[in-house]
């Protein structure tokens, strides 16, 4: 059976161009396109769809006001179509937190070729929410405590050399917001490889800052990893876990894209396995695809030890499953355990403070 996609965009120029798209895809199929969330709100119960794209932007009732309504009483898959803009990538974020799987960006010039070239990425993030787990989302409060104490880490801030590495995809903005939520302020360092386009990765640090214990911020390469510091792979740019003597560093840059993404996982993940072997701890989250899961064997085999999340807590068990499959992952469990995974293994493991 095809995949049922309902466009709702106030642009004619966009729903046209997205509709020539998706219909030409053999697995996929436009059964209606709205110009605004009060035609799409019939179109939906008439045409049932699996999918909604929804622009972020439009007349007659915002996208957000929208979605926070379809996800209380209808909740199914959705991907924003997004303007690549301050306001927009803001404004994109809460749409991910209200409940929506992933996003894609419109072209700033020439929108109706630009969406042509965008073609590979806008199915695929189709496909990858016509599997995905819809669920109701609880929004984030600052200062939000977690469900359960968690362990605490043994001499955390005089202990430099452990890290945590973390990848995702699909799912993962709000996947990664639930893990660093539940962060102590004194945790290790930790290092983030999330696939999302450049522009985006800023407003997700700056929320994530806004909302956790531990600092978080977009890596702008050649700092120092810090405890109680994350650091987010900027969405232009990889990742890489470097050392220079007694410190571990950031370094980005622009080589090309691994997996079909840059930021990639395994990038980051074989950096963590050079530079930091057993003193890493590896983290494969929520995710379309198999970015990562040879890059975290390649971290168990220098020493590293792993955790994935378990399929019933994903919005998409793709990432995961192959980190699984390949042997890479030591222990899997469900989200909101994670957190505590890991730190019950670190204050277990406790490394020694670095000689500085």
């Amino acid at each position: 059976m095809k995949i049922k996609v309902l466009i709702v965009d106030d642009s004619a120029l966009i729903r046209s161009v997205m509709s020539e798209i998706i219909n030409s895809q053999p697995d996929m199929e436009v059964v209606g396109a709205a110009p605004d969330p009060l035609v799409a709100r019939e179109l939906i119960k008439q045409t049932n769809p699996d999918v909604l794209t929804l622009d972020v932007e439009m007349p007659k009732m915002d996208g957000l006001d929208f979605l926070e309504k379809l996800m209380r009483l209808r909740p199914m898959p959705v991907v924003m179509v997004s303007s690549l803009t301050e306001r927009g990538s803001e404004i994109t974020m809460r749409a991910l937190e209200l409940g929506a799987v992933d996003f894609v960006t419109k072209p700033k010039i020439s929108i109706q070729a630009g969406m042509r070239e965008y073609t590979d990425l806008i199915t695929d993030k189709i496909r990858a929410a016509s599997k995905a787990r819809v669920r109701a989302r609880v929004l984030p409060q600052p200062g939000a405590e977690g469900q359960a104490p968690l362990p605490q880490l043994r001499n955390p801030l005089t202990s430099s050399e452990k890290l945590i590495i973390i990848g995702a995809s699909t799912g993962g903005t709000e996947a990664i917001r639930e893990f660093l939520m539940q962060m102590p302020s004194d945790c290790p360092g930790i290092l983030i490889a999330q696939h999302m386009p450049e522009g985006f990765t800023r407003s997700f640090a700056k929320r994530l800052d806004s909302l956790c214990k531990i600092s978080v911020q977009e890596a702008a390469g050649n700092e120092r990893v810090l405890p109680g510091h994350a650091y987010i792979a900027p969405g232009h740019s990889h990742l890489y876990l470097t050392r220079s003597g007694a410190n571990y560093m950031t370094r980005i840059d622009q080589a090309d894209p691994v997996n079909r993404h840059r930021p990639s996982v395994d990038v980051l993940f074989r950096s963590a396995a050079q530079a930091a072997g057993k003193n890493a701890v590896g983290v494969i989250l929520t995710g379309m695809g198999k970015d990562g899961a040879a890059g975290m064997l390649e971290m168990r085999t220098a020493g590293a030890y792993n955790f994935a999340q378990d399929e019933a807590s994903c919005v998409v068990f793709g990432m995961p499953r192959e980190a699984i499959a390949v042997g890479a992952a030591h222990e899997v469990g469900a989200l909101q355990a994670l957190p505590g995974m890991v730190l019950g293994h670190l204050a277990t493991h406790g490394a020694r403070a670095l000689r500085v």
